[in-house]
């Protein structure tokens, strides 16, 4: 650290965001805790630091798209005075109508605009140079948020806050970039609770950062280098090469994810928040159905209350229930992408939903044995791995090459020489397959084998985690996946 590079981190550098796993985020982090246990006592301070210092952790991810945040937050709060003000059951509807668009408007322009126009385009044969559009950081996110707090003022769910509850509810620096989505209902009742850290919540802490940290930094990020060579030219790598590499992104995209999710819940509870679970060991499930209840908890339950339910959910015959299950899938695939590729596995995810949903009507809730579970897991294990192609994939050509490749070119005698040149890889990526399927009574005996030990040994285990990730990361600091969403 020197005097110079800690002045650069006031200025947004577009190629250098700033992201948990760095050590300048920890050392920013660490300054801000020793001053803000300074404001914990007094709810207005403690807010006004924490908007603060999420006004500056936002501008270091996204720059001048500050203030796009703000102006959305500002009018969707406004929005909700007059929803809540209003008498007449139409007007109040008009508004939430007027509300929602209003919030979806920047989110069509920057993430969809190109993408409609594209495909305008070459429907009609014309040729045109599309304009660059940035995307702003975390603005999928943010936007369902501020959506679900507007539908719930409308259903009286919860009560219009105070204008700056609502800054800390939108701001709150550790999902403000890449989720969890927060409901107003979980988060501004802790705004107007006094400031609580005990021994067994700062050991929750601690054990959540140094995990997610484990996961990105040294799990996702080394598995990524492998991932990142073979899905940018796949036509150059055989089809064991790509499965290898699909493999390594389905470990990938579940460490970097809910890696930043556990840095985000941790360092929620060291300043005195918690955050809805967002994970739940998800490559577990049984079923496509089970997967959804534990993949992206906050994104699926939101698409189940604000999407599936309002259409219709099972309400209106199985049939229709199907259609929307397809429908609420698809709309969730194209939220994560302006791409044919997202679309694609969106919809491939709602027929699997639907085909369980049939599995099951057929079958009703027998038990057909132990051996059946096994075998659901792995295919479903399997549909979950192939479907993870496309999110990855450069695009939907490369997607359909893979496959391709995958299910006519697997010439299992490669794998011996792939071990031997990749040894320490193959062993990360089946010591991470493995403790994503770890028992759930041995993540508790480890856990609380981790709080039992004191300060020292904490230390201790800290600093040979840090030097294990200076030898394994690569070059460049990888950002987190879902930044792109």
């Amino acid at each position: 650290m020197n005097w110079r590079e800690l002045g650069n981190q006031f200025i947004f550098n577009p190629d250098e965001p700033l992201l948990f796993h760095q050590g300048i985020f920890l050392f920013l982090f660490s300054i801000f805790l020793i001053v803000y246990s300074y404001s914990v006592k007094t709810k207005n301070y403690r807010q006004f630091f924490i908007i603060l210092f999420s006004a500056y952790f936002y501008y270091k991810a996204s720059g001048a798209f500050l203030f796009l945040l703000l102006t959305t937050i500002t009018f969707d709060y406004l929005f909700s005075i007059w929803i809540e003000k209003q008498t007449n059951n139409l007007r109040r509807k008009i508004l939430l109508a007027i509300a929602i668009i209003f919030s979806l408007s920047f989110l069509m322009y920057f993430k969809y605009k190109n993408f409609f126009l594209d495909n305008i385009l070459s429907y009609t044969g014309k040729n045109s140079i599309l304009e660059t559009i940035i995307l702003p950081i975390g603005i999928s996110f943010y936007t369902f948020q501020s959506i679900s707090y507007l539908v719930d003022i409308y259903s009286k769910k919860v009560g219009r806050p105070k204008f700056t509850n609502y800054l800390m509810y939108m701001m709150f620096f550790p999902h403000l970039v890449a989720g969890p989505i927060v409901r107003a209902k979980d988060f501004l009742p802790q705004l107007n609770e006094k400031f609580s850290l005990s021994k067994l919540h700062l050991n929750e802490a601690l054990y959540l950062i140094f995990k997610g940290l484990i996961k990105k930094a040294i799990i996702a990020d080394y598995v990524a280098q492998y991932s990142d060579i073979v899905f940018s030219a796949p036509d150059g790598f055989s089809g064991i090469e790509l499965l290898l590499a699909s493999l390594c992104y389905t470990l990938q995209i579940f460490c970097d994810f809910s890696g930043y999710t556990d840095m985000a819940i941790g360092i929620s509870l060291l300043l005195g928040y918690r955050l809805c679970l967002n994970f739940d060991s998800p490559y577990k499930a049984k079923n496509i159905s089970d997967f959804w209840r534990r993949w992206h908890i906050s994104l699926s339950t939101w698409l189940r209350d604000y999407i599936y339910i309002p259409l219709g959910g099972n309400r209106k015959g199985f049939q229709l229930q199907l259609f929307f299950l397809f429908l609420t899938m698809l709309l969730g695939g194209f939220w994560h992408g302006a791409d044919w590729k997202f679309i694609f596995w969106g919809a491939a995810h709602g027929v699997l939903l639907i085909l369980h949903k049939i599995w099951r009507k057929i079958i009703g809730e027998k038990i057909i044995g132990s051996w059946f579970f096994y075998f659901s897991w792995a295919i479903t294990f399997s549909c979950v791995s192939l479907l993870w192609i496309p999110f990855r994939a450069n695009s939907m050509i490369d997607t359909l090459l893979i496959y391709k490749k995958i299910f006519t070119d697997l010439n299992l005698s490669m794998l011996k020489s792939i071990i031997e040149t990749n040894p320490l890889m193959i062993i990360i990526l089946i010591g991470g397959f493995l403790m994503t399927v770890m028992p759930s009574s041995l993540k508790y005996k480890l856990i609380q084998a981790y709080y039992r030990q004191d300060l020292f040994i904490k230390m201790v285990l800290f600093i040979i985690f840090i030097q294990i990730m200076i030898q394994m990361r690569s070059a460049d600091i990888q950002p987190f996946i879902y930044f792109q969403f």
